[in-house]
């Protein structure tokens, strides 16, 4: 029986260090032949954002203002030493200075390697949020039982 070669990622952080391995792991795996599809909820959701840096996204006041806190890809801060947001500038400059891609370089890797981006439906509606929110390069918007059927088959990881 031949082996399946399908990498499933749950992108529950926006944190700017797990969404860069997120995307590693994603772009290295579809290098090879993988199939990659991520399904980005809550605080992921924050990558495949149209908006990059902080804006007012949602459906009401308190919505809106989860947007805007929660910003964009931009604007994601690191899980620890964060140094009031200038751990993921320090990061981008150690990427750069080292030849390693930066997260925006590969998110761009991503769209270009053809990796499949969901969008979680129930994160969606808690932060009052519309696929026209997103980055035209997800795929669908899924509930958990659709992803899961998809994941069918391969491995699946959660950062």
């Amino acid at each position: 029986m031949a082996e399946t070669k399908k990498l499933s990622i749950i992108a529950f952080s926006g944190d700017f260090d797990k969404l860069t391995a997120v995307f590693t792991l994603g772009t290295g795996a579809a290098a090879v032949g993988y199939e990659v599809n991520i399904f980005f909820t809550f605080w992921g959701l924050d990558a495949i954002k149209q908006k990059q840096g902080r804006s007012f996204t949602g459906g009401n006041w308190l919505t809106k203002i989860f947007g805007f806190m929660m910003g964009g890809l931009k604007a994601t801060p690191t899980s620890r030493f964060n140094f009031l947001g200038a751990g993921p500038k320090i990061f981008r400059y150690l990427m750069r200075k080292n030849n390693v891609a930066t997260l925006e370089e590969l998110v761009e890797a991503a769209k270009v390697l053809g990796i499949n981006l969901y969008a979680c439906e129930m994160a969606m509606h808690v932060l009052g949020l519309k696929k026209d929110d997103f980055i035209p390069e997800v795929k669908d918007v899924l509930g958990v039982a659709s992803f899961l059927k998809l994941s069918e088959g391969g491995q699946t990881l959660f950062i």
